[in-house]
């Protein structure tokens, strides 16, 4: 299995940046496995911790410690198949483990082509991890495979002769000039051994492209006795950002833990060769600050840092750059980056920001994506690039010059000659950059079903911005071209008369698909009905005009049964709710005939709500006369027809609901 070097030197921004001390040493005294194998582990010895896990289990020793730190070791070596190995024997023996080793797992199942078992394990931390975005990302594009495959053919991938047999990565372009990484054995006398492997500490190197033979190392002022990697230089070549352990005028800095970690570097081109190298403003001894990548005006600087506040082990941050003097850093915010590694980033002449991540959806190991610069400045969600620049290994350090279509990056992929190897490509198709979808839709009534015609819709991202306006036509149907893939959105629906609407979703990553939703609309008079009271009177909701007879009669008008029948219709909607029909006359006539002509009229009129299919044991109903006057207008008191006509009316009182 091919080991990634540049696991390695992500120092921290894996899991925690290598320090560049002794390990500590276990004594002889000491005879359980797993406290020596932890001592290891956390001097990040992660080959002796490897060790003493494993004769513990091999002693029949189990732990959730002992397994997940077995997992850590190799996976944080890029050795997935042991990693996955021991990840699911976690797996087995407990299921209740950390979301990261689940997210762990899944990838390291990729990594070997296992799919369909790294979905299984990536739903599982969807439902366990409500605040995770990758588990509900893979679970919405289940179908990522099939967007990678249309991504994918669009290079041509071919070896270059400058790998060594350990690792070469962060090729960068300096005129005519490759500059970048590795830890090739070399002659010099100020080589030193890492005590992570043996191997010697990366340094920056050039060779010219189109030439052969040996790469050219830099000089001391550049390549220290410790790590150097990944390299920017602007446009006149003159001046090189770069990464280093934190190490400048022969003195190493070190945070609370002892740990030495990554800062970025500026150096300036001079008569005599590059100049002393200045540390840049925004790093710190506390957390790495790594793999800068420039702007085509150069007034912008992107890198890779896991400082607190980000959104996972390593995020990619900006800053600008004006007359020599940069900004405060800015993160990228969550189109880019994940609770996963987005690391060693490059904008290409048009702005695009390529990265490496294992934190969006991937083939395994970290896969390259893109992602372009919006026209208000932030960057949309990165898509990946596809094969054959990216595989189930570790592939990274993408750059390309736009307007010829070739470039380089790395990958430990088999078949090449050391653990990590640069190689070169020829762009041979345009990547489909947007992804987009389609929105159709209807508006419906929420009680009847029915469709709704000319309600206004209107779409919406996450953060509540109105993107587009339509409305519902004459089928109740609705449809908006354009929506990105991946992307947060919400649609609202009103109408007059209608409560509002509003469905959020966000939408899956296949490319030019259709994604379809509908909303129900409730009539205002609906939930009004919904939230009415028992006691109030469902005439006065539903707005209806006065319930007339003809003089001395009680049998229902025409007009009289237009209003009923809106009671009739509201029944029908809300099948629990039960009223009592209340009649009452005026002052003017005896009382004993004012009552019993009510209760005619409250009676037929409860008949006539039966007739039209509603149980009877819904409907009650009983006259009173003038015996609930609204007014003054009693016997004897000269009133108004109007005042009379006032007392003069049914309620259809709610009773249950």
């Amino acid at each position: 299995m091919y080991t990634s070097a540049t696991n390695k030197f992500l120092f921290a921004l894996a899991l925690a940046f290598l320090p560049i001390g002794l390990f500590a040493q276990a004594t002889d005294s000491e005879s359980n496995r797993e406290v020596r194998g932890d001592q290891y582990y956390n001097d990040y010895a992660f080959m002796n911790a490897r060790e003493s896990y494993i004769k513990a289990v091999e002693g029949g020793y189990r732990s959730v410690n002992v397994l997940s730190r077995l997992g850590d070791s190799y996976y944080f070596n890029g050795e997935y198949e042991d990693a996955a190995k021991w990840y699911g024997a976690l797996f087995s023996y407990s299921e209740d483990i950390d979301k990261e080793y689940l997210y762990r797992y899944a990838q390291s199942l990729k990594t070997l082509g296992k799919y369909e078992t790294a979905d299984r394990i990536m739903d599982i931390l969807n439902s366990r991890a409500s605040a995770d975005d990758r588990g509900e990302l893979f679970s919405e594009e289940r179908n990522y495979l099939k967007l990678i495959e249309l991504q994918s053919g669009r290079f041509n991938v071919f070896s270059v002769p400058f790998n060594s047999e350990l690792s070469d990565y962060a090729p960068t372009l300096n005129g005519g000039e490759i500059v970048f990484t590795s830890n090739r054995f070399t002659r010099t006398a100020s080589q030193r051994l890492h005590d992570w492997n043996d191997q010697p500490f990366s340094e920056l190197y050039s060779i010219v492209a189109s030439e052969e033979g040996e790469p050219r190392r830099f000089r001391d002022k550049v390549n220290t006795r410790f790590h150097e990697s990944s390299a920017v230089f602007t446009k006149d070549g003159q001046t090189m950002y770069f990464t280093r352990n934190n190490f400048i005028h022969s003195k190493r800095g070190k945070d609370g833990a002892g740990i030495t970690n990554l800062k970025l570097y500026r150096s300036k081109r001079t008569e005599k060769g590059w100049s002393e190298p200045e540390e840049l403003p925004f790093n710190s001894d506390n957390y790495s600050v790594a793999h800068p990548a420039l702007s085509a005006d150069e007034k912008t600087l992107i890198f890779a840092s896991d400082m607190p506040g980000g959104e996972g082990a390593s995020d990619l941050y900006k800053v600008s750059i004006e007359e020599g003097a940069f900004g405060e850093p800015i993160n990228l915010g969550d189109a880019v980056n994940t609770e996963g590694r987005e690391t060693f980033p490059f904008l290409d002449s048009n702005g695009d920001l390529y990265f490496a991540s294992d934190g969006h959806v991937g083939l395994g190991g970290l896969d390259i994506y893109v992602a372009e610069l919006s026209d208000e400045g932030n960057y949309d969600k990165g898509f990946n690039i596809g094969a054959p620049i990216n595989t189930q290994y570790d592939d990274f350090c993408f750059v390309i010059n736009s307007s010829t279509g070739l470039g380089y990056f790395a990958s430990n992929r088999p078949g090449g000659k050391g653990e990590d190897d640069i190689y070169s490509f020829e762009q041979t198709a345009q990547l489909i950059k947007n992804c987009t979808q389609a929105l159709t839709g209807e508006v419906r009534d929420e009680d009847t079903d029915d469709l709704i015609v000319e309600a206004k819709v209107v779409l919406l991202d996450s953060d509540n911005n109105v993107l587009e306006e339509t409305k519902s036509d004459i089928n109740g149907k609705f449809v908006f071209d354009v929506i990105k893939c991946s992307t947060g959105y919400a649609i609202r629906a009103s109408k007059e008369n209608f409560s509002t609407s509003e469905k959020s979703f966000v939408t899956s990553g296949e490319y030019e698909s259709t994604v379809k939703k509908t909303l129900y609309l409730a009539s205002e008079e609906d939930k009004e009905i919904k939230d009415a009271k028992v006691g109030q009177d469902l005439g006065v909701i539903l707005n209806l005009n006065p319930i007339y007879f003809d003089l001395d009669q009680s049998y229902i008008r025409p007009d009289a049964q237009i209003e009923l029948l809106k009671v009739v219709e509201a029944m029908r909607k809300f099948p629990t709710l039960k009223i009592d029909v209340r009649s009452h006359t005026d002052s003017r006539g005896s009382d004993p005939y004012n009552l019993k002509l009510s209760d005619s009229r409250a009676k037929s009129t409860v008949e006539y709500i039966i007739s039209a299919g509603i149980d009877r044991s819904r409907v009650t109903g009983q006259g009173y006369g003038e015996t609930q006057l609204l007014n003054r207008c009693d016997d004897g008191v000269p009133c108004s027809e109007a005042d009379h006509q006032l007392n003069r009316r049914s309620e259809f009182i709610i009773v249950a609901k």
